[in-house]
């Protein structure tokens, strides 16, 4: 028999926001987190703007020293870690450690690691190497922190499927404790990589946007979308086994009712051509929450701005809900924050989890004019203030991946 799962605690690093509540209330209103890209000088390159977290600070929660030995994915994780355990009112202290599991993960760990350490090889040779560059840029230590600063001894690992990585993270958390692994999990995806090789490496692709006006950047489904913006951030959640937060008074968010995960295979960057890979994750996810797709009445889709993923999306999304296309309402986050990469998914679904709570659905910001193939409701200029019973969360990666998982209100 499967465990009932159940959302207990959130937290969040974004560009519009530096926990939950901020982030939540810049939603609501429409705002957006694109300026000109700090972090680097974009002299030569294509590229201009980026959603850089802003005003960040570790003072509260982590000594200098500690601080320095984590490269900023690490940090922003520990940080969002921190206000989700707060959040859940979660005591380790009263917890079995080895039955609390860590699954966040990062897409592409600490590239600024990699490109300091290159500089340095080059500049002053391998032996000024700094000798923590390995454990700092390894995609798994923002997991690793995590269990170390709060003392989490159950299952820790790291999940890294490109952009489904914040999806795919809290999906197998969701089945670790499905299945009796552990009876809480610390959630969720971080990544910062605004860098250098990211930004360039990306703009070679032609998959970012290179316009300069910050309200047209990411406009998902546009006729005039042409890549999406680099983010960063980090979502952290509190999966929890349901009779064990009934048993601490644990206040409940919502229920993880469904998770579905599969592979293209059809190519390494492209979506598969017919959206057949999307359309199966999200009708195993409908299908384990027992649900029908007209039970879904929104979707947080991934929505990347780019021309292939909006147009491979709303293929797929046609193929699953048919006649509930109709009245389905689908917007993307990712309009007001850009793309988090391995943290997208997981910010995503706190997106999701405050959707059903506040009965609010946002729109999707910056569009105007969908393309002709791209006709459903992308909530385009409009917000709706509904009872959401249930929310499907779309994500998908290079290499094929796909993932999704479906949230219901707790009953």
């Amino acid at each position: 028999m499967k465990r009932r799962v159940v959302v207990t605690g959130m937290g969040a690093i974004t560009p519009i926001g530096n926990n939950v509540q901020t982030f939540w209330s810049s939603v609501k209103k429409g705002c957006i987190g694109f300026d000109k890209i700090t972090k680097f000088d974009t002299t030569g390159y294509t590229v201009e703007l980026a959603a850089e977290v802003k005003n960040f600070s570790t003072n509260d929660i982590l000594d200098f020293t500690t601080a320095r030995r984590m490269e900023l994915f690490s940090q922003y994780a520990v940080v969002a870690a921190k206000e989700a355990l707060d959040d859940a009112n979660l005591d380790m202290e009263n917890e079995d450690p080895f039955r609390v599991g860590t699954a966040i993960g990062s897409s592409v760990g600490s590239l600024q690691a990699v490109e300091t350490a290159s500089e340095t090889i080059r500049e002053q040779g391998p032996r000024k190497i700094n000798p923590l560059v390995i454990p700092r840029m390894l995609t798994n230590m923002a997991a690793g922190n995590v269990a170390i600063r709060f003392g989490l001894r159950g299952k820790c690992i790291n999940v890294a499927t490109a952009c489904a990585t914040g999806t795919n993270s809290i999906g197998e958390a969701f089945r670790n404790i499905q299945y009796g692994d552990a009876d809480i999990m610390v959630t969720g995806g971080t990544e910062s990589c605004i860098t250098p090789t990211c930004v360039g490496g990306f703009s070679i692709l032609k998959a970012l946007s290179t316009t300069t006006d910050p309200l047209r950047a990411s406009i998902p489904f546009d006729k005039e979308r042409n890549g999406f913006v680099a983010g960063e951030g980090a979502g952290i959640v509190i999966l929890e086994e349901l009779e064990h937060a009934q048993k601490r008074n644990a206040k409940i968010y919502a229920e993880v009712a469904g998770y579905g995960s599969t592979d293209d295979a059809y190519h390494i960057t492209a979506p598969s051509q017919d959206g057949s890979g999307a359309a199966k994750a999200m009708e195993l996810a409908i299908e384990e929450a027992g649900l029908m797709p007209c039970d879904i009445p929104y979707i947080n889709a991934h929505g990347t701005s780019t021309y292939q993923n909006d147009l491979f999306e709303t293929m797929a999304i046609k193929r699953v809900f048919k006649e509930a296309t109709k009245t389905v309402k689908i917007s993307s986050t990712k309009s007001m924050i850009g793309h988090l990469f391995g943290a997208a998914g997981a910010v995503e679904f706190i997106v999701c989890v405050k959707t059903l709570t506040d009965g609010f659905i946002h729109q999707t910001v910056g569009t105007t004019i969908t393309s002709p193939e791209c006709d459903l409701d992308y909530m385009i200029g409009y917000s709706s203030e509904q009872d959401v019973p249930a929310a499907l969360s779309n994500s998908f990666g290079f290499g094929g991946h796909n993932a999704t998982l479906v949230i219901k209100k707790y009953r």
